[in-house]
């Protein structure tokens, strides 16, 4: 491997932290670490001084995953460096503040791109294994655990530990979707995938409800890398779960272009939010009508496709002070489609939702960590800007629809599920909570476990 030389992102930090849904509304006091030899110190530290603590990546997390209980998180942004790539065989070492989108600057211009990738390149290298993040090619190579060699492990109580398959295996499994509950990542080693060219090559088509959904799904998934489908969550009757149907590979001609960041920006908070009723239906009624009723294929830079949302700066601030709440699910394929259809139906008849609602099929292969999310199944994705009814009403029978068909929710992505829904869906929380360091909680730890 060559040696690879470390930049620094500054010392100018909030104090004051959110997670990206901005709900619930905790700020978290940062501590930056900045140095991997402070590391220990570090967090021996905060525990001392106030109980508990947390890593605290990027705050791309949307519910109360990355909140510590304490209040106080070890930001861990500015340990960014580089510290090893292996260019023959595709194998780079980071810190763990590095994000996925700083990993692909410096690797596609050498041919090649991340193994993983979930729908934001803004999660920093250590959140993406804290949380097992995946992607639209969950039914080709799994989650970001599949990717990973091994990482260091930081614990209160012991030295660092070299965490990997063959050394120290019951840490790296527990550490891999562990929430940063189980000691703090200081670096990473991941595998990547060979590419030729940064762009993807796509073809789209709508539907016009959700059975065809899977009839695609069927037929398209198992020939290309890349699938995802957008939904109308608005829509209802014969047109329940109509949508946008995508599938993509690596393009087998072109460059090996980093693409530029947008400037498009979000500049404030509104005081309320602007998705509402009538801003959502206007919208994905325009949006399905404007997508190819045949086949289309086109080529698509790599931003466009995995990060639509990235383009826009600070796309956050849409819902307004109270920030937005996402439920996500995942459904076993056996009862899938009729689950989703009640969910969407609820949805549809609820007036609220979601302008980017992301429907994927996950495969089979086994997920690495002991609360990875995926299972073989349907996932499905939707934001509601936060008010007292998705908690008090809709999310009420959304989970029952959930619990009844043998899903579960994502941890990463929420803050309202029960402590009984979340112990009957990931009952390997009992080993986890075994190895938790002591030094570590989060307010979602408490809230499903106490």
């Amino acid at each position: 491997m060559c040696q690879i030389s470390g930049y620094f992102k500054g010392d100018a930090v909030s104090r004051l932290l959110l997670s990206w849904a901005g709900y619930p509304q905790t700020p978290q006091t940062a501590h930056p670490c900045r140095w991997r030899n402070d590391l220990d110190e570090q967090l021996r530290g905060l525990a001392r001084q106030h109980g508990t603590t947390l890593p605290f990546g990027n705050g791309r997390s949307y519910g109360d995953s990355c909140l510590a209980s304490s209040g106080q998180v070890l930001l861990m942004g500015p340990l960014n460096r580089f510290i090893e790539v292996d260019w023959e065989n595709g194998e780079i070492c980071a810190e763990a503040g590095v994000t996925l989108g700083e990993i692909l600057e410096l690797v596609i211009p050498r041919g090649w791109f991340l193994m993983v990738t979930p729908g934001t390149q803004f999660v920093t290298l250590g959140g993406a294994v804290a949380n097992d993040v995946h992607g639209k090619n969950h039914h080709v190579r799994g989650t970001f655990g599949h990717s990973v060699q091994c990482f260091e492990l930081h614990r209160s109580d012991c030295a660092p530990l070299r965490c990997s398959r063959q050394e120290n295996p019951e840490w790296f499994t527990a550490t891999i979707g562990g929430l940063g509950l189980t000691g703090v990542i200081s670096w990473v080693c991941i595998r990547l995938q060979p590419i030729v060219a940064s762009q993807i090559e796509t073809t789209r088509v709508r539907f016009g409800h959700l059975n065809e959904f899977f009839h695609l799904a069927t037929e398209l998934d198992p020939l290309h890398e890349y699938s995802v489908a957008w939904i109308d969550c608005m829509a209802k009757g014969d047109q329940l779960g109509r949508g946008v149907f995508v599938v993509g590979d690596h393009a087998r001609n072109g460059t090996l272009t980093v693409e530029t960041p947008s400037r498009l920006s979000v500049p404030i908070t509104p005081a309320v939010s602007l998705i509402n009723r009538l801003s959502l239906k206007g919208f994905n009624r325009l949006y399905w009508h404007r997508q190819p009723t045949s086949r289309l294929r086109e080529v698509s830079p790599y931003t466009h496709f995995f990060y639509p949302l990235d383009r826009i700066s600070h796309w956050n601030r849409m819902y307004g002070r109270h920030g937005f709440q996402q439920f996500q699910c995942v459904l076993p394929s056996a009862l899938a489609e009729a689950a989703l259809a009640e969910l969407l139906d609820a949805v549809a008849g609820s007036g609220t939702g979601s302008f980017l609602a992301v429907l994927k099929r996950c495969g089979d292969l086994p997920s690495p960590g002991l609360l990875s999310f995926p299972m073989p199944g349907t996932s499905l994705a939707l934001d509601f800007p936060q008010s007292a009814k998705p908690e008090q009403t809709l999310f009420r029978r959304l989970d029952a629809i959930v619990r009844e068909a043998g899903g579960r929710l994502y941890p990463a992505k929420d803050a309202h599920m029960s402590g009984n829904d979340f112990r009957q869906a990931y009952p390997a929380w009992v080993r986890l909570q075994a190895l938790r360091d002591p030094a570590l909680s989060s307010r979602f730890w408490e809230r499903v476990t106490q």
